[in-house]
């Protein structure tokens, strides 16, 4: 059975307004432990390490060039996909997702349609702060996700003060909801107990709909046993427990559909699985270069060289952006509405 080896980066849980890890991320790669071996005594055949990882290799320059020809190999040669995500920006369609859109469903207009709420989403992450004020746009964020997690009255007050601080005005589409109405079919969606801002559900929903389409038939998971990864473990073994036939159509290229051809998922000690490593060096190398690319990292593999090494099907990115045609050809007819409400009552994070 093909399997695909995974590794992820940048979890931090619920909070996704940690300034030190702004981006999360996942990679998969369908190898082979003994393909994963060769690869790596190829390219590293004089490492001592037990173990091979990105961010050692990375803290020398005279692996770089090594590390790049290891990465060109696998993804000329193995199905893979990288999936890299913005929180900042993801923590602002979570917002409109629970603090938003349920007071324009109530009013019968459908708030997904064609992505509109990804336009607005990158609006706000790129002329927020301006827009709003900078300190009350941060307190903002930082009370949703606080009311998410704690799920308390007085948590849900705080946020709701913290919209109506803002100059909710410039934007009242986005904040008059909370800011003017403290609309109450909003603050029940973010009580709902399947609601959360914890990152985990919406890369591993992009890593499988990917993993799906590569798949020819049925296929395994294998990952790391990081703490971090029990919560990817559990999502996936939900995912395959679950037998309802249905489909959704989130873009252009991405749909997702119900029963999976993922059969099992399992947990490996990476010291003991060349695969899963690899894995960790293609997400490694991803996250650096995005971190690279915002201005945050001066040194590592050269972020430009990483990115060309991609083709368009191996990375699914989820960056705001203010070409707003394109984000609505690309999003035309996407089910995003009908996948929330699925997703939020079907599994649990």
């Amino acid at each position: 059975m093909e399997c695909f080896r995974i590794d992820e980066s940048g979890y931090t849980g619920f909070d996704l307004l940690n300034p030190e890890q702004p981006f999360q991320g996942a990679a998969a790669v369908a190898i082979g432990n003994e393909d994963a071996a060769r690869l790596i005594k190829e390219h590293f055949p004089g490492l001592q390490a037990t173990e091979l990882k990105y961010r050692a290799l990375a803290r020398r320059p005279g692996n770089h060039p090594r590390l790049l020809s290891l990465l060109k190999d696998l993804l000329t040669h193995y199905k893979c996909v990288t999936y890299v995500c913005d929180k900042r920006f993801l923590l602002l369609l979570m917002f409109l997702d629970y603090a938003v859109e349920p007071f324009y469903y109530e009013r019968g207009i459908n708030f997904y349609e064609d992505g509109q709420n990804y336009a607005l989403a990158s609006m706000m992450s790129f002329v927020g702060p301006t827009l709003l004020g900078e300190d009350a746009f941060n307190a903002m964020l930082a009370a949703f996700q606080r009311a998410a997690r704690e799920k308390t009255t007085e948590a849900l007050k705080d946020l709701v003060d913290a919209v109506r601080k803002t100059r909710w005005r410039e934007l009242p589409e986005a904040l008059g909801p909370l800011a003017q109405y403290a609309a109450p079919e909003c603050l029940s969606a973010i009580m709902a107990p399947g609601v959360s801002t914890d990152a985990a559900f919406v890369v591993l929903q992009s890593l499988v709909t990917r993993m799906e389409e590569m798949a020819e038939g049925s296929y395994c998971v294998e990952h790391d046993q990081s703490k971090n990864l029990l919560t990817y473990h559990d999502l996936i073994q939900q995912y395959i427990n679950h037998e309802e036939a249905i489909e959704f159509r989130q873009s252009e290229i991405a749909s997702l559909k119900f029963p999976l051809k993922l059969a099992s998922v399992t947990q490996v000690d990476s010291k003991m699985s060349p695969a899963v490593q690899l894995a960790d060096v293609m997400i490694g190398a991803t996250i650096e270069a995005a971190n690279t690319l915002r201005g945050r990292r001066l040194v590592g593999l050269d972020a430009g060289a990483v990115m060309a090494l991609y083709s368009d099907e191996q990375i699914i990115h989820l960056l705001p952006s203010l070409d707003f045609e394109e984000q609505k050809r690309f999003r035309q007819g996407s089910q995003g509405a009908e996948l929330i409400d699925y997703m939020a009552t079907r599994f649990h994070r």
